[in-house]
């Protein structure tokens, strides 16, 4: 199960840049030289931006000793150094945003690529991955994981690095006009600078990591209460959850103020390094004007330089956090990527080959847990479009062997044969396109009707979906609805009733078409009138078909080949109906007390 959040601790150094150098071939696709191109002009639009930043103090240190005592008037070249001055600085803005545009497809296109690889691990995962997630928390570690794709990009690329070549230009500078002095000067206040915001927001991050963990919790309490909505109704429990997400997000307030004051004493010592730098720096260069060394252009260049130069500084505190925040995001995400799926199919697996669908199940052994087993040596056989039931109590198994068939989960031991191929030597999306099922617990896409039916074959036409949902006896039911198949169901398909949704979920299976069918208590939420419309249904779709009805209604699977009761994940009694009524056994015992509870309700 994923955590809620991968807290800092978790990055070490050598962590981060294995997750830096882990997502740099997003950035540099080897299969799309267009966007390394990209990448190459957006380089060089960054050194021209900075170029364009640093001719900005030459013009306007000549515009002002143009104007000094001592130089002939010369108004049209002050001027024209006016004019150069403006055209510097409009050409750094003109080269930042031109980067920006440049590379904006070179970001998104490497945002598309991990969220799809991410969002396809996803589904790889098995089932057992899936029962224990949290959505919530999983949604916002995707979420994370994508929005630092861009903050990584930009900070890297044209903050970090372009700050750096600026620093190196302007100590260059510095010593060929100025001499060393301003040089060291300058590299102790940058040092001082970094040490400060570095130690400070390590100080902070502490509070950012319980900031964004409460954030999470808040999500997670949210998306977990919203998909329970009717349980929260069934026991009245609005207050409760309101009062739990209140709990929730005042955490939340209260790390995130603390937050916030730390962020405010951050920004005022930052404020103070720089500014005692631009004081000292001011200072020596008015002297050296008053000794003669300097000229008044070159007070006003070591200002403007310096006030460049510290502009990008002022951001360090928060580019040094979210290029830290989005290695650990991005960390986590990968970790998603890393994540083995518990069922993988075998190298060179073939596909799965139907010919009749006869299904066996030979010595079967299952746990979810290895303390808690749950069948013990399951051996049956059901012949090519022969029809086997499956009944027994809760807790006996019964589902489980549906989900054995359709390979969500290995196995301990024994086998699972299609037509004498064992099913964990195939591939999955093979096997899995062969079998049909109408589960007991049917969940809809929040879409319309008429895409929830055509789910069950991609590109079915809308004859062939309302061919199906004739077949599931819905068709006259939607084309009473106002908007008819374009009907929207709302999420997990909650404006249907738990009839029309299975009523649903047959149509989409019929349109599936497939040769072995599971019907997991296919008719469980409809009235007895329905119900046997479906019956008569679900038997024309039987025929040729292998099917495995998992049933608690034992009056639907009287016509079955062979009916199997399981109890405690073991066959106590096998036969058809007429044999099992007449051995008076477990299923017997069934048969009654259902026969008596029906003829109580009739009575009522």
């Amino acid at each position: 199960m994923p955590p809620d959040h991968f807290s800092a601790s978790t990055a070490a150094p050598e962590q981060g840049w294995a997750t830096l150098k882990r997502f740099l071939p997003y950035l540099w696709p080897k299969d799309a030289p267009m966007l390394r191109l990209r990448v190459v002009i957006a380089m060089i639009m960054v050194l021209a931006a900075k170029g364009a930043v640093l001719l900005m103090p030459f013009a306007y240190k000549a515009v002002v000793d143009r104007m000094a005592p001592g130089f002939e008037p010369g108004v049209m070249i002050a001027l024209a150094l006016v004019a150069a001055y403006a055209g510097a600085r409009f050409g750094g803005v003109l080269f930042d945003n031109l980067r920006n545009a440049i590379f904006e497809l070179v970001g998104q296109d490497a945002a598309r690529r991990l969220s799809v690889e991410v969002f396809g691990q996803l589904h790889r995962l098995s089932l057992r991955y899936h029962l224990e997630r949290r959505t919530g928390a999983l949604t916002k570690i995707v979420e994370r994981g994508t929005k630092s794709i861009d903050t990584m990009l930009y900070f890297l690329l044209f903050n970090i690095g372009p700050t750096i070549f600026e620093l190196t230009a302007v100590c260059l500078i510095f010593f060929f006009k100025f001499g060393i002095e301003l040089v060291v000067a300058t590299l102790l206040a940058i040092a001082a600078y970094t040490v400060f915001t570095q130690k400070m927001t390590e100080w902070r991050a502490k509070m950012r990591r319980e900031m964004v963990e409460s954030d999470t919790r808040a999500s997670a309490r949210a998306v977990d209460s919203l998909l329970n909505y009717e349980t929260v109704k069934y026991f009245s429990a609005e207050r409760r959850e309101t009062e739990n997400y209140g709990r929730a997000v005042a955490a939340y307030a209260t790390a995130a103020t603390r937050n916030e004051t730390s962020l405010a004493l951050l920004n005022v010592g930052q404020a103070l390094i720089t500014n005692l730098m631009m004081a000292g720096a001011m200072g020596y260069s008015v002297y050296g004007w008053s000794r003669g060394w300097f000229s008044p252009g070159d007070v006003v260049f070591v200002n403007t330089i310096l006030m460049q130069l510290f502009r990008p500084l002022d951001l360090l505190g928060m580019v040094y956090r979210e290029i830290r925040q989005g290695l650990i995001d991005m960390e986590a995400m990968f970790r998603l990527i890393d994540t083995p799926a518990e069922v993988v199919d075998r190298p060179g697996a073939p596909a799965l080959s139907v010919q009749g669908g006869m299904v066996r199940f030979d010595d079967v052994h299952f746990a979810y847990d290895p303390e808690r087993p749950i069948l013990k040596g399951i051996d049956l056989r059901i012949p090519a479009g022969g029809t086997l039931a499956v009944v027994g109590p809760s807790g006996a198994g019964k589902s489980t062997l549906a989900r054995i068939l359709y390979r969500f989960y290995d196995i301990s031991s024994g086998r699972v044969l299609i037509d004498d191929q064992d099913i964990a030597g195939v591939t999955q999306d093979s096997l899995r396109r062969a079998i049909g099922i109408v589960p007991q617990d049917t969940v809809l896409f929040n879409d319309t009707i008429g895409y929830n039916i055509g789910y069950g074959r991609e590109g079915a036409t809308q004859t062939e979906i309302e061919a199906a949902a004739r077949g599931a006896s819905i068709h006259e039911f939607i084309l009473s609805l106002p908007q008819g198949y374009a009907t929207k169901v709302g999420e997990r398909g909650l404006k249907l009733s738990g009839g029309e949704k299975q009523r649903v979920a047959i149509a989409r299976t019929l349109l599936k078409n497939p040769a072995i069918l599971i019907l997991d208590e296919a008719t469980s939420a409809l009235d007895s009138r329905t119900e046997a419309d479906i019956q008569s249904t679900l038997r024309n779709v039987e025929q040729g078909r292998t099917t495995i009805v998992i049933a608690h209604r034992l009056s639907t699977i009287v016509h079955a080949d062979e009916i199997v009761v399981l109890e405690a994940g073991q066959i106590v009694e096998r036969g058809t109906h007429a044999d099992l009524m007449a051995r008076d056994g477990l299923y017997a015992e069934m048969w009654m007390r259902q026969a008596s509870e029906s003829e109580e309700r009739e009575a009522a």
